[in-house]
Order: C-alpha cells, then structure tokens, then sequence
C-alpha cells in the first residue's frame, strides 16, 4: 500500500471513528509505530486531522461526535474511570448521573452496589439500572434528544432541583486546560449546573481526550468538584487547579 492511500484510509477511519491511536492504526496496516507518526504528523500539516496524545482526531471531533462513535472512543479507559468512579460511592447513597458514555461506564460499574438511589437525566443509565433490584431509578421529565438519549430543558432543570443527593457524577465534553468544564448543548448544561448545585460530593469523569477539544458552552469548573477521575492527567495547568481546590485527583491508567 502506498503511503497517501494508507493516509487516505487513515482519514477515513478517523472520521468514522472519531479518533484513532498509533497502536490500532499500526495493527490496521502492518507497519512501523514510525511509519505511522510520520502519516499522522503530514496529515496534521495539511489540517486533515488533529493531533492528540498518542494519536490523532478528525477535525470534526472537536464537534460532539456521534454517540455510537464516542462509545468506541477510550472503552477500556472509560471502564476503569467508571470503576473507579463506583467505589467512591457507598452503598445505600443517593446520587446524580448526567448524559455521556463515561457516566455510562460508570453506572455499569454501580450494579453490585446495594441501596442506591439514582437519579438520572441518561434514558441509557436508567436503562442499565433499571434492572438492578437494589437500586432505585429516579428519571428526570423533559425533552429526549434523539442522539443520544439525554433529557434536557427546564423542565429536567426543575426536576433535578427538587433533590439534594450525596454524589453526582459528571460526564463533559470538552477540558480546558484552564480547568473550565464545556459542552456543546446548552439545555444539557444546565441540567449538569443543577446537578453540581445539588450535590454534597460532585466526581467529574474524564478519559485524557477531553484535554484535547474544545466545546461552546460553560458548564463550570472544575474546582466546583470534589473529585476528578481520568485515566492519565497531562496537563500541569489541571494538576495545579486539583491542588489548589483539594480536588482529589485520581488516575486510573498511572503507573
């Protein structure tokens, strides 16, 4: 294979993917680590993909992929942030889950808990825990976006204010190295400023890639948590605002 239509099969998997990693791609095409960050390091130049840690993004990952597409993107990080995220919770807690796949992660990680009560504005978490006897679900009313299964709207902001619960989870789009918590919605925003507000205990859950896009729309910051799980913290802009808040920073893929 040549070295453009490699890159041009690169591009393509990175648009339907999201995102791609040196280590698949050099199993995808049999060839040196490299050969594959000199592909990635042209394409970058010439603005076909945007670099991250370890990999590379297709321009419109700094858009909110679709749903199916996020799901593939870090599973096996998302795992362990979300079992991380799980044993800060005790059982028998009354907590939060917002919309995205690392809370999702999180709540598959939530079933041998006992005595929970979940409220939620994630149709995909109720779903998952639904079925979970020891664990009540409490789902929010409001408007069903169809991407993705999150209710959204002031009337989900209404519901969520009538609680007071232990722990919140919160899933974002987009880090800024600032410590600013971004999406792209701005319904689900503030949703996700109602939950921070309700909470005793607010755990955000990131995996890495999340330092490596931008969205529009405040959330907050991340010095309004309590907690901050990812897999590996690069940035020393976020270790000084974990610091500085007494956030407790948690790295699920540090060795």
């Amino acid at each position: 294979m040549t070295p453009s239509l490699r890159q041009a099969k690169i591009v393509e998997l990175a648009r339907r993917k999201g995102e791609v990693s040196v280590e698949e791609l050099v199993a995808a095409f049999e060839v040196t680590p490299q050969t594959i960050r000199k592909d990635l390091n042209i394409l970058c130049d010439r603005g076909a993909l945007k670099r991250t840690h370890g990999g590379a993004m297709h321009p419109s990952g700094v858009e909110n992929v679709e749903y199916e597409a996020r799901r593939q993107i870090a599973p096996n990080e998302k795992r362990a942030i979300g079992r991380a995220a799980a044993a800060l919770i005790p059982d028998h807690a009354s907590l939060f889950i917002n919309i995205g796949t690392t809370t999702e992660a999180v709540s598959q990680a939530l079933s041998a808990h006992r005595g929970l009560m979940v409220i939620t504005n994630n149709i995909n978490v109720a779903n998952h825990l639904r079925v979970v006897p020891t664990v009540e679900v409490v789902i929010s009313g409001g408007v069903v976006r169809p991407s993705d299964g999150g209710i959204v709207g002031e009337a989900a902001v209404d519901f969520i204010r009538q609680f007071k619960v232990d722990f919140a989870v919160i899933g974002v789009s987009a880090i800024d190295p600032d410590g600013a918590l971004l999406d792209f919605d701005f319904r689900e925003v503030k949703v996700a400023q109602a939950i921070i507000a309700n909470a005793r205990h607010v755990i955000v859950v990131a995996d890495q890639t999340k330092f490596t896009r931008t969205a529009p729309v405040r959330i907050g910051h991340l010095s309004q948590a309590q907690s901050f799980i990812t897999d590996i913290c690069h940035l020393d802009s976020i270790r000084q605002v974990c610091a500085d808040a007494g956030i407790q920073l948690i790295e699920t893929g540090a060795a």
